[in-house]
C-alpha cells in the first residue's frame, strides 16, 4: 500500500502523501500537538488519565509524537490513553521503513515496531512505558469503530488523508461520533481547512476556528466543545484492591491493577499460585474462531493479540517456559471443515492465520497429517505457573497464599473479605475494590451465588516421546490437541466432564485422550505405540474450570467496587489478560480496551440470575 516517491511516503490506495513534503514530524507537532495545546495541557495534568482520539493511525507518527511529548512534560502520576482507527494497516516492513525517517523518535518507534506483529483485525490494546501509555488501535472502519468508544476523549487528531481522496473519514456521522466520545471541553485539530469539514464539525457541536497551517498549507482548523479546553476532571483511581483467586485470571487482574499503582492483595487458598485449573504443566494458546464477528469472536480475537503482546513482555520465548511453535486446527470432520471454509475466505492477515492443505500442514507439523486446516503461526504453548508468577511479581502486589476466603461483604471502605489461613487463624482484609476470580467456586459467596457457572472437569495425558514423535514441531488440534515433546514427553488433552468436580486421574480419560491422538494422526499414533502403552502408568493431571452458557466470560463490574473475571473455560490463557486490563481500566475511569458492545456482552451484572442483580 505504501510507495516511495522522491523520498516521500505515498499511498497508492488514496493517491495521497502520508506527510508534508516539508517535514512530516514538524507537521504532526504543529497541527496536532500545538493545535490541541498539548504542551500546556500535559504539563498541567494532575494524577489521572488523559485521552487522545485519532482518525487514521497510518504509520503511528502522531502517536509517537504525542507519547514523546507526554513523556517529557506530564507528571509521574499521569497516564495517556491513545485511541486510533486504521482500516488499512501497513505491514512490518513498511512500518520500519517509514519510522526510520525520524531517528529522534527511535526509542518510541522501536517499542511500537515490537508490538506490531501482534496486531489483529478489530481492537488491539498495547501498553508501553511500564503501563504509563496505552494504545488502543481499532483496525477496521471508522464509522463502525468510533461509536464503540465510551465518553472520555480529551483531544482529537483528525487525520486520514485528504477529504477529497478519502471522503469516508470525513462524514457527518464520523463528526457526531467524535463528539459523543468526547468529554466536555474536548478539543480537535486537523490539517485540512475544507469548508465541508468546518461546517460538519460545527454542526456536530464544536466551536471551530482557523489558524495558520504548516508549510505550504495556508490554514488549518482547530476547535473545542463547550467547556474549558485546558481543565478536565481528574479520574478517580482506587488506592487499594483485593483479588480473590491466584490462577491466571486473578494474576492478570492483579498485574493490571498494580501497573496502575494500586496496592493489591492477591489472595489464594492453596499454598501456591496457579494450583487449580491454571496448574497444568503446559497450556496451549488455542484461538477458536467462527466466521461471524459477534461479540464473543471480537473479544477472543482481541484477547489473542493482547495475550501475545503480554507474553512477549512477561514470558519471552525460550523453549522452556514458552514456545511459539504455531498451531494447526485440522478440518478433521464435516463440521470443522465447514467452519474452516467460512473462515478461509475472509482474507485474514497472514501473520494471524491462513489456510493450508494436508501437504503443507504435514510439512509444517513435521509429521504426516491426513487433513489440512487453519495455521496460526503465533500459536504455541506456555507454562501457566510461570506465567502466573511473572504476572504477580510487582512491588504493588502482596501475595497471600494459603488464605481461604469465607465471606465477602460491603464495608464503609468499600469491601471486606474474611477467612481462615492454613494455620487455622482468622483474618480479614478491606479495600476499595474487590475482584473475584475463583472459577466455579464463586457461588460460595452470597453476593454471587446466582452466577450461571458450571464446573467442567478436564484431564490431560502425558505420554513418552518416541523417535518418530519427536519430529512434531507444532501444536495440532482436532477434537483434542497434541503438543510437541518437551523433556521427552508430549501433552495430549483434554477431556470435558460437565458438573464433575473430581480431580483424580482416570484411566477412562487417558483412553479418551489417546483415541483423540489417533484422530489427529493415525501414522503418529501408530509410531507412538499407543495400543501397547500401560494406560494405568501414564502421567497426567485433572482440574476443574468454570463454564458459562454461550462461552462468553463474566468480566466487569457487578456492584460498585465489586468486579469479576470468571468463566474463561479452556480459553483462560488467551482471555485472562485482556479481561484484567478491562477491569483495571474500568476501575480507574480509563478508556476500555474493547468495544462498548463487547463490554456490555461481558458484563456479569447483565447476566445475573435472580434478586442479586437489584
Amino acid at each position: 500500500m505504501i510507495n516511495w516517491q522522491n523520498g516521500q511516503l505515498f499511498s497508492s490506495l488514496f493517491d495521497d502523501i502520508y506527510f508534508s513534503r516539508d517535514s512530516g514530524l514538524a507537521e504532526k507537532r504543529h497541527v496536532f500537538l500545538q493545535g490541541n495545546q498539548l504542551h500546556d495541557r500535559f504539563a498541567s495534568l494532575a494524577e489521572g488519565a488523559f485521552a487522545i482520539g485519532e482518525t487514521g493511525f497510518g504509520t503511528g507518527l502522531s502517536f509517537l509524537c504525542a507519547w514523546q511529548l507526554f513523556d517529557e512534560l506530564a507528571p509521574t502520576g499521569a497516564t495517556l490513553d491513545f485511541f486510533s482507527v486504521e482500516r488499512y494497516p501497513v505491514d512490518e516492513r513498511e512500518l520500519i521503513g517509514a519510522l526510520a525517517l525520524w531517528p529522534v523518535l527511535q526509542p518510541y518507534a522501536d517499542n511500537l515496531i515490537t508490538r506490531w506483529p501482534r496486531r489483529v483485525p478489530g481492537w488491539n490494546r498495547w501498553s508501553f512505558a511500564n503501563g504509563r501509555v496505552r494504545l488502543t488501535l481499532a483496525i477496521g472502519d471508522v464509522a463502525e469503530s468510533l461509536p464503540e468508544i465510551h465518553h472520555g476523549v480529551d483531544a482529537w487528531f483528525l487525520d486520514g488523508f485528504s477529504p477529497a481522496r478519502n471522503p469516508e473519514m470525513w462524514t457527518q456521522q464520523v463528526f457526531e461520533s467524535v463528539v459523543r466520545a468526547s468529554r466536555p471541553g474536548a478539543t480537535f485539530a486537523t490539517y485540512t481547512c475544507a469548508g465541508g469539514v468546518r461546517r460538519g464539525l460545527e454542526e456536530a457541536g464544536f466551536q471551530v476556528s482557523k489558524l495558520p497551517g504548516f508549510g505550504s498549507k495556508r490554514e488549518m482548523l482547530k476547535g473545542c466543545l463547550p467547556g474549558s479546553s485546558l481543565m478536565r476532571p481528574v479520574s478517580s483511581k482506587p488506592a487499594t484492591a483485593i483479588v480473590i483467586g491466584g490462577g491466571v485470571a486473578g494474576c492478570a487482574v492483579a498485574s493490571a491493577l498494580a501497573i496502575r499503582g494500586i496496592s493489591t492483595a492477591l489472595i489464594e487458598h492453596s499454598p501456591a499460585l496457579a494450583a487449580a485449573a491454571s496448574g497444568n504443566p503446559r497450556g496451549i494458546l488455542h484461538t477458536r474462531l467462527s466466521a461471524g464477528m459477534n461479540p464473543l469472536q471480537r473479544f477472543v480475537l482481541a484477547s489473542y493479540g493482547h495475550a501475545l503482546a503480554l507474553l512477549d513482555e512477561k514470558l519471552p520465548i525460550d523453549g522452556i517456559s514458552r514456545a511459539e511453535c504455531g498451531e494447526l486446527q485440522l478440518a478433521f470432520s464435516a463440521e470443522e471443515a465447514k467452519r474452516i471454509d467460512k473462515l478461509r475466505v475472509l482474507h485474514w492477515p497472514q501473520h494471524v492465520l491462513r489456510y493450508v492443505d494436508a501437504a503443507e500442514a504435514s510439512s509444517l507439523a513435521g509429521i504426516e497429517l491426513a487433513y489440512g486446516g487453519l495455521w496460526f503461526p503465533a500459536g504455541g504453548w506456555v507454562v501457566p505457573t510461570r506465567f502466573c508468577t511473572e504476572l504477580a511479581t510487582s512491588p504493588a502486589i502482596v501475595r497471600r497464599t494459603g488464605h481461604r476466603v469465607e465471606s465477602l461483604m460491603a464495608a464503609d471502605t468499600g469491601w471486606r473479605v474474611e477467612g481462615e489461613n492454613s494455620r487455622g487463624q482468622s483474618w480479614f482484609c478491606e479495600a476499595e475494590v474487590v475482584v473475584v476470580c475463583t472459577g466455579y467456586q464463586v457461588k460460595s459467596f452470597a453476593p454471587l451465588a446466582d452466577f450461571p457457572l458450571t464446573p467442567v472437569r478436564g484431564q490431560i495425558t502425558v505420554v513418552p516421546a518416541t523417535l518418530h514423535s519427536r519430529n512434531l514441531r507444532t501444536i495440532v488440534c482436532a477434537r483434542g490437541y497434541l503438543a510437541p515433546s518437551v523433556t521427552g514427553s508430549h501433552v495430549i488433552g483434554a477431556t470435558h466432564g460437565f458438573n464433575d468436580e473430581g480431580v483424580d486421574l482416570r484411566i477412562a480419560d487417558h483412553v479418551e485422550n489417546l483415541s483423540r491422538l489417533a484422530e489427529i494422526s493415525p501414522t503418529l499414533a501408530s509410531a507412538m505405540n499407543i495400543d501397547s502403552l500401560d494406560v494405568g502408568q501414564l502421567g497426567g493431571r485433572a482440574a476443574v474450570r468454570g463454564s458459562v452458557p454461550g462461552a462468553m466470560p463474566l468480566v466487569g463490574e457487578i456492584l460498585p467496587g465489586l468486579y469479576a473475571s470468571l468463566g474463561h473455560g479452556t480459553r483462560g490463557l488467551i482471555t485472562a489478560g485482556l479481561s484484567g486490563e478491562l477491569i483495571a481500566a474500568t476501575a480507574c475511569g480509563q478508556l476500555p480496551p474493547v468495544p462498548a458492545s463487547v463490554v456490555s456482552a461481558l458484563s456479569p451484572a447483565k447476566r445475573l440470575i435472580g434478586p442479586t442483580r437489584s
